[in-house]
């Protein structure tokens, strides 16, 4: 097995598929990337059972078709330290030994059978969904700083997404908070509903452009989904299970509404956070009239802080307390101006939406719940 292929190319793909790898792992062969050089491609795979991502590039020259696996550290190590040049990589299929030319360099290494490596799901009786990249890479980003780590409940550690045909609907959630994302500008004409994993989609909206209007590929069954586009497709595994029905925790009447600039308001979150504490990441709202007073305090080292922010309110005064950590997560996430807050009282949950445009495709509604204020 021999190719020639260009240093910067074969960096890149390596790169694409590295957030995959497993490094804990009782496997030692997914460590590995599987090489599987056919007649007219280079496919390298790297797996950890639950998530298998897969790269194509063409290489400048080929031949001796087979499958082996490299381990993936070392070949990453190397590959970094090169500028653009010409890297020729041969195999012995029979000792699974790497030879590695690379201008005035030699290096070698010893490959495993490729047998050991987990079989790429062949996935049957899909439902495909054509979407662009930036749309996800948003949905993302907006989604997965909420879902929850709690072993105990699988189900919430990943993103729903929910497919109805006039809208496309991703939720996270880990109880405290939670996010919807609708898009109004898909038309799906299909109707389904399945847990995208974290860990994934974390390496997907890292490795997506999100600047360009490029094609996305979602194939999914009852069991897995395939996400393809450009020169890289990735399977991962499904969570089973059913989603919490989050439409029931969001509250419909929301009288007291309070507008607020998103920068501002976020900057004097994170001074005031400071000083509060370090175990209930409390921040206490009170707002009367034009003005909203952010408080904190840490009594167990006399440390407090307030800040006076003039706003938009309507309603009736109100006192209420958030988790500034949760708070300000969402503030950074979100992109408008300003932001709206609304709420009912001091034990209801708070909802943040950005000021946008009623026309806007983008449809986000954050939800947080209150904390206990400690008089």
């Amino acid at each position: 097995m021999k190719f020639i292929v260009s240093s910067t190319a074969l960096l890149r793909s390596l790169q694409k598929i590295s957030g995959v790898l497993s490094t804990s792992s009782t496997l030692p062969i997914l460590e590995d990337y599987l090489f599987d050089l056919n007649e007219d491609k280079l496919k390298i795979t790297a797996s950890d059972l639950e998530t298998t991502i897969t790269a194509v590039l063409v290489p400048d020259m080929m031949e001796d078709p087979g499958v082996v696996a490299i381990p993936a550290k070392i070949l990453l190590d190397i590959m970094k330290t090169f500028p653009e040049l010409p890297v020729t990589i041969t195999v012995n299929m029979e000792t699974l030994g790497v030879e590695l030319f690379a201008g005035e360099g030699k290096y070698k290494m010893a490959a495993h059978r490729s047998d050991e490596f987990p079989q790429v799901p062949e996935l049957e009786n899909t439902v495909r969904l054509d979407l662009n990249s930036s749309l996800l890479v948003s949905a993302f980003n907006k989604t997965l700083f909420a879902t929850g780590n709690d072993e105990l409940r699988p189900v919430m550690s990943g993103v729903l997404c929910e497919i109805t045909e006039d809208r496309l609907t991703f939720v996270a959630t880990d109880a405290h908070k939670l996010v919807r994302y609708r898009r109004r500008d898909v038309k799906p004409e299909t109707t389904a509903a399945f847990i995208l994993p974290k860990k994934p989609l974390n390496h997907l909206r890292n490795i997506m452009p999100d600047d360009k209007e490029m094609e996305v590929i979602l194939e999914y069954n009852d069991t897995n989904a395939v996400i393809a586009f450009e020169d890289i497709t990735l399977v991962c595994r499904l969570i089973e299970g059913k989603y919490p029905n989050y439409e029931a925790v969001i509250p419909t009447s929301n009288p007291f509404k309070l507008i607020a600039d998103r920068k501002i308001l976020l900057n004097a979150l994170r001074r005031v956070s400071i000083f509060g504490s370090k175990s209930t990441h409390q921040v206490r709202f009170k707002i009367s009239g034009k003005e909203l007073v952010l408080a904190a305090e840490d009594i167990d080292f006399a440390s407090e802080a307030k800040e006076r922010l003039t706003c938009s309110y309507e309603g009736d005064d109100i006192e209420i307390g958030f988790n500034s950590r949760f708070l300000q997560d969402m503030l950074n996430t979100l992109e408008s101006e300003n932001v709206i807050i609304e709420m009912s009282a001091p034990n209801r949950a708070g909802i943040l939406l950005p000021e946008k445009p009623e026309d806007d495709p983008e449809d986000i509604l954050m939800l947080i719940m209150p904390v206990m204020l400690t008089t």
